[in-house]
């Protein structure tokens, strides 16, 4: 019998049915736990997402001093452990020193700044491969937060006491100024020894008086008399006559 060819009819090279995605794409738009975030990982733990942190530190000891700086990839757990325990350390040894009273607190506001932008990291969102650094206690609750209380305070009371003091000095120096104004023909008192001068005005018929106020006639007061501090007048730049007065 002879052989017959028969054609076979082939499938199709593509299904006709549509393309199914996977059950579970990448990414996804909600927080699963196979799904990998975007960035490095933390330096530390391998936790994501991670971030570049930079935190300060300083340690003042009387003659020398030294700049500290920490610097890496680090998720929020292990970001808020490195900028707390700089900051406690700062704060225990950043004053001892001249300089360092004043270099310390610019770091510890420098690192103020770090440790918000480390807050606002979200939690890590992946495992760590290992385990992240222990953030502890705020600062505040720390023994060091306690201990760097008194040079702060101290820090802080000079300088509020700087502008304190001159304001006391000029009102002194002022009120001062005001009652020691003499003018011719009134009566005066030294409470100084002479020939120091510490002139105030005085009733002329009280046993305070001492001295009788009045314009020089010529270029030097006379005989027995003397010559008052230009600053007793009331200009201030002419020098007035003293003469005693026998009571």
């Amino acid at each position: 019998m002879p052989f017959r060819h028969v054609p076979v009819e082939r499938p199709p090279l593509s299904t006709p049915y549509p393309p199914q995605p996977y059950p579970y794409p990448y990414p996804q738009q909600g927080p699963y736990p196979y799904q990998q975030p975007p960035g490095p990982g933390c330096e530390v733990c391998g936790a994501m997402p991670a971030a570049p942190v930079t935190v300060r530190g300083h340690q003042g000891m009387v003659v020398v001093m030294r700049f500290l700086r920490r610097q890496g990839v680090l998720c929020r757990t292990c970001g808020l452990a490195v900028a707390r325990k700089m900051q406690a350390d700062t704060l225990v040894q950043g004053w001892w020193g001249p300089l360092s009273m004043f270099i310390t607190p610019f770091v510890l506001l420098l690192n103020l700044g770090e440790l918000s932008r480390i807050r606002k990291l979200p939690p890590p969102a992946t495992a760590a491969w290992r385990p992240p650094l222990d953030p502890g206690r705020p600062l505040l609750r720390r023994p060091a937060g306690l201990v760097a209380l008194v040079p702060l305070l101290a820090l802080a009371g000079l300088v509020l006491a700087i502008p304190v003091l001159l304001l006391i000095g000029v009102a002194v120096d002022s009120g001062g100024k005001g009652h020691a104004t003499l003018t011719p023909g009134s009566c005066a008192r030294n409470d100084a020894d002479w020939p120091e001068q510490d002139l105030r005005p005085a009733d002329c018929g009280s046993p305070e008086a001492e001295l009788r106020v009045y314009w020089p006639d010529g270029p030097s007061c006379g005989p027995g008399d003397y010559d008052a501090y230009p600053q007793y007048s009331r200009n201030g730049d002419l020098s007035l006559c003293l003469h005693p007065v026998k009571n």
